[in-house]
C-alpha cells in the first residue's frame, strides 16, 4: 500500500508510540477490503506496539478502529485514509499510542471537562485539503474525552449513505445523528460550539489586554508577514485572525512561490502559523473584527470592536482581511449552499460522481475545475457571463476537447432551483435572445472571483468602488495609524508572493509611524537636555 519512502517515515514516527495499540478492521469482500487490510497489515508490521485485528463488527465496511488496548479510547475511519486524510492517520495512531497532543493545554482542558456523551461523524473526501483539520479535531477531541466518539467516513465509498443523508459538501459533521456544522473549523470552534461559556469567557480576557503597538487584522500571508516583521522590530504585535492561513486554506497547489517548488495550501499555512509562534506575537485566532474607530488625536489610540464584543486598542493597525469567494446573489443561491451550491471543486466534486453539475465562470479558476470535475461526474455545463471564455487558452483547448462538457456564454444565472432539500437544476437568461432556460442539475460549482472583506470598514477607510481598500506605497490608508495589506486592498496581482511583500511594506510602514508619532517635539530634547 504505502511506498518504501512513505513506509519508512511512517515506521520511524510510530517509534514516539508509547501505549500499545490495536487496529481493529471490519471488511467485506470488495476490493476495497482486501487494500485496506492490506494497509493495516504493513502498518501492524512496522511496530511491536500495533497489531492488527479483523474481528470488528462495524455495520460501515471496510472501516476500522484504532483502540488503545485496555482502554475505552478509540477513533474510527470507515474507508481508506490515504491521500489529505493520511496526516489524520498518522495522527490519530500517534495520540491513541500515547504521543501527546500539540494543542493549547487550556483548550485540552476544556475538552475534558465537557459533559455528556458525543458521537460524531465527518464526512470527507480524499481530495479535500478542509477536511483534515475537522477530522484531526475531533479525533484529538476522542482521545482527550473518552465520552466523546468519533467516525470519519470516506464519502465517495459510502455513496446511499451519502445521499440518504443529502451529503452535498465536505467536510459535513453530524453529532449524536444531527447536522452539526458544514465546512472547515478547528479544534477551538468546535469546542466553542459546544462549550456555550467559552465565547463570552475569551471576549472579556481579551477586553482586559494592554494596548498593542501593532495590532495585526488577519492571518493570511500578508497578516503573518506583518507580524512577523513588526515583532522583529521588538514592539507588542497582535493578530487578530477569523481563521489564521485565511484563503491560501483552501488553496490545493503552490508551485509559484520561491524556494518551495511546491506545497499545498493547509501546510503553507500551518508552515505560516509555526513561523509566527517563533515571535513574541498575542495571536486571537477565531476571532473577528466588526468596528474600527480611529485614534481620537495624532499618535493616540485606534480601537478595533470584534463580533464577540471585546474591544482591543493599539498604538497603530495593519488591515489583512482578504478576500472570499464571490456569490452570485440568485435565489436560492444562499438556501442552497452545501447542499448542491458549493465553492470547492477540488473538496466537493467526488460527492457528485456520476452526477450533471455546472460551473459558473469561464475565467481560470471556471475552466480549471471543469476540466476536473469531468473526471469524475457524469456532465458538466460551463456557463460564462461574457460572450467568450476568459481563461488561459491552453486550458479552454483541453475544456472543448473533453467529450462531457458543454459550453454556454453570452448567459446570466437568474436562480438556483431545488426541492426544498438539495439542488435539482438552475436558470439562465440567454443574453442575446434574453429567453428564459432552465438546466436540471445535482450541483452548482461558483467561481466567479473575489470579493474582499470590508464590508466592516465602510464608512471608516477610503474605499476603492470595488470595496478594495486604498493604500499607498506605505501601505497607509485614509486614517493615520491604520495600514493595509494584502487581497483586501487596491495592490494589483492577488498572489501569495504579492500579498506577503505587501505585509512587509505594511510593517514597516507601521514601524515609521509609531517613530515619527513618538518623536519628541521640536525644541523637547534641547528644553530637556538644559534641565
Amino acid at each position: 500500500m504505502l511506498d518504501a519512502s512513505l513506509a519508512a517515515q511512517l515506521k520511524s514516527l510510530l517509534e514516539k508510540v508509547t501505549q500499545p495499540i490495536e487496529l481493529v478492521s471490519s471488511l467485506d469482500d470488495r476490493p476495497k477490503s482486501t487494500e485496506l487490510a492490506g494497509l493495516l497489515d504493513q502498518i501492524a508490521g512496522m511496530s511491536d506496539l500495533v497489531t492488527h485485528v479483523r474481528d470488528g463488527e462495524a455495520t460501515r465496511r471496510p472501516s476500522f478502529l484504532i483502540r488503545r488496548v485496555g482502554t475505552d479510547i478509540e477513533v474510527e475511519f470507515a474507508g481508506i485514509p490515504l491521500g489529505h486524510e493520511f496526516t489524520s492517520l498518522v495522527l490519530a495512531l500517534l495520540q491513541v499510542g500515547g504521543h501527546p497532543s500539540k494543542e493549547a493545554a487550556e483548550l485540552l482542558e476544556q475538552v475534558r471537562d465537557l459533559e455528556g456523551d458525543f458521537h460524531f461523524e465527518t464526512f470527507f473526501s480524499l481530495s479535500c485539503q478542509n477536511c483534515p483539520d475537522v477530522v484531526q479535531a475531533l479525533n484529538v477531541m476522542c482521545v482527550t474525552n473518552p465520552r466523546i466518539k468519533h467516525t470519519a467516513i470516506e464519502g465517495s465509498l459510502f455513496q446511499d449513505e451519502v445521499d440518504a443523508r443529502q451529503v452535498m459538501a465536505v467536510p459535513t459533521v453530524f453529532l449524536n445523528g444531527e447536522l452539526f456544522g458544514s465546512g472547515r473549523m478547528n479544534l477551538e470552534q468546535i469546542v466553542g460550539k459546544l462549550d456555550t461559556g467559552s465565547a463570552e469567557r475569551a471576549a472579556a480576557a481579551i477586553s482586559e489586554k494592554d494596548p498593542f503597538d501593532v495590532l495585526v487584522v488577519g492571518g493570511g500571508p500578508a497578516g503573518a508577514t506583518a507580524a512577523i516583521y513588526a515583532s522583529r522590530k521588538g514592539i507588542r504585535t497582535g493578530v487578530l485572525a477569523e481563521r489564521f492561513g485565511g484563503q491560501v486554506l483552501d488553496t490545493m497547489a503552490i508551485e509559484n512561490f520561491p524556494s518551495v517548488p511546491y506545497t499545498e495550501g493547509p501546510k503553507f499555512a500551518a508552515e505560516l502559523e509555526n513561523h509566527v509562534r517563533q515571535y513574541d506575537v498575542d495571536i486571537m485566532n477565531v476571532q473577528k473584527a466588526s468596528k474600527l474607530t480611529p485614534a481620537p488625536t495624532e499618535g493616540g489610540l485606534v480601537e478595533v470592536e470584534l463580533e464577540s464584543g471585546a474591544r482591543l486598542l493599539s498604538r497603530s493597525v495593519i488591515l489583512s482581511t482578504g478576500a472570499r469567494w464571490r456569490a452570485m446573489n440568485v435565489p436560492g443561491e444562499d438556501e442552497y449552499r452545501n447542499k448542491g451550491v458549493t465553492y470547492c471543486p477540488h473538496c466537493d466534486g467526488p460527492l457528485f460522481k456520476g452526477k450533471r453539475v455546472a460551473v459558473i465562470g469561464g475565467g481560470n479558476s471556471g475552466v480549471e475545475a471543469a476540466i476536473d470535475l469531468a473526471g469524475v461526474v457524469a456532465h458538466v455545463t460551463l456557463i460564462e457571463f461574457d460572450s467568450v471564455l476568459r481563461a488561459d487558452e491552453v486550458l479552454q483547448r483541453k475544456l472543448r476537447s473533453l467529450p462531457n462538457v458543454d459550453i454556454i456564454v453570452s448567459a446570466l444565472t437568474t436562480e438556483v432551483l431545488g426541492d426544498g432539500s438539495k439542488v435539482t437544476g438552475l436558470t439562465y437568461t440567454d443574453r442575446t435572445t434574453d429567453e428564459s432556460r432552465t438546466l436540471d442539475l445535482d450541483g452548482v460549482f461558483v467561481q466567479i472571483g473575489l470579493l474582499p472583506n470590508t464590508e466592516w470598514l465602510s464608512g471608516t477607510v477610503e474605499l476603492s468602488p470595488r470595496g478594495e481598500i486604498v493604500v499607498d506605497d506605505h501601505g497607509r490608508t485614509s486614517v493615520p495609524g491604520v495600514f493595509a495589506a494584502g487581497d483586501c486592498t487596491t495592490v494589483p496581482y492577488k498572489q501569495i508572493i504579492v500579498s506577503a511583500g505587501a505585509g512587509a511594506t505594511a510593517a514597516l510602514g507601521a514601524f515609521d509611524h509609531l517613530i515619527r508619532t513618538s518623536a519628541p517635539a521640536e525644541g523637547e530634547e534641547t528644553v530637556a537636555a538644559t534641565v
